[in-house]
């Protein structure tokens, strides 16, 4: 790969404390580390008095309790979830048995494909369906803030990131992470949705972003360039494989992920197979009987 992508991985923080981490921001860090999340989610707090919740995160005990020990006194208004992975919407049910505070979002899970005729996996958290249903350029409002609704799918189809408008700080979820590039899973993950929103992030002037998992992001454009030059180079990558007869996605990943422990190639895997079928509806590549992730595939002629 010849693209250097700007990450940052300085991240300090106490798992269950409630920490000031920018004027009308705050934000708890639930102990529920993996390859998948780093360190763990990092759910937000806007305001102070009746404040919102953004993605309150996974249903433990320990980290809904210290959210709800953090927040006594106060009165949660809102909570806004970027999307409906586990390890982001599950808290709502807890905290909102707790305290009653509505949940918002795009839509359930896969809400942005199956509404074209796709069905996605199972597995996220299908149980979540937000009490009040937002779009890409709403505005929701609460006790001296204000956020934009700015719909980014890719991650998933019904991904949403925030901007705090007082700050002009987004909360990018898990389209954009300073540690780590995002994992994309069809069917409801979809390389050529997450281009577009990537480059919808360029056209605004956010001044930073705040991730789920991770620290913020003070210069978040140079990120974000990078991240795409990544995926067209992991396109470029697949085009070698083929040009040179490895047509199947267990032999790639191996080539194209040579430094990554084999304990990650399943979901190196997805992101292959996901760059795959942008290729082929872009009419690049072929594919022998059903587009799967175990089908042989080679360059169109």
């Amino acid at each position: 790969m010849s693209s250097v992508i700007p990450f940052r991985r300085e991240f300090e923080f106490e798992y269950g404390r409630m920490e000031q981490v920018a004027p009308m921001l705050r934000r708890i860090v639930a102990r529920n580390p993996s390859p998948f999340t780093w360190h763990g989610t990092g759910t937000y707090v806007i305001g102070e008095g009746n404040v919102a919740v953004v993605d309150p995160g996974p249903d433990l005990p320990a980290h809904v309790d210290a959210l709800l020990a953090a927040l006594d006194g106060e009165t949660v208004t809102h909570m806004l979830v970027t999307h409906t992975h586990r390890d982001h919407s599950p808290a709502c049910r807890p905290v909102q048995a707790a305290i009653g505070a509505s949940t918002y979002g795009f839509g359930r899970h896969g809400s942005g494909r199956i509404d074209v005729g796709v069905q996605v996996e199972e597995g996220a958290d299908n149980d979540f369906v937000p009490d009040v249903l937002v779009a890409h350029g709403d505005v929701v409002s609460g006790d001296g803030w204000s956020v934009e609704c700015v719909h980014t799918p890719g991650h998933t189809s019904n991904h949403l990131c925030y901007q705090l408008r007082e700050h002009n700080a987004l909360f990018s979820g898990d389209h954009v992470m300073g540690w780590s590039t995002t994992i994309i899973s069809p069917p409801d993950g979809d390389i050529a949705s997450y281009l577009t929103s990537l480059e919808l992030l360029l056209e605004r002037d956010d001044a930073c972003y705040w991730p789920t998992h991770g620290p913020c992001i003070r210069d978040p454009k140079p990120l974000v360039r990078a991240l795409i030059a990544h995926r067209l180079e992991r396109a470029d990558e697949i085009r070698a494989c083929l040009a040179g007869g490895v047509d199947r996605i267990a032999a790639m990943v191996p080539r194209m992920y040579s430094n990554l422990p084999e304990a990650m190639y399943p979901a190196a895997a997805r992101s292959v197979f996901a760059t795959l079928i942008y290729l082929f509806e872009r009419g690049e590549v072929t594919c022998e009987g059903d587009l799967d992730a175990l089908a042989r595939f080679g360059l169109n002629q």
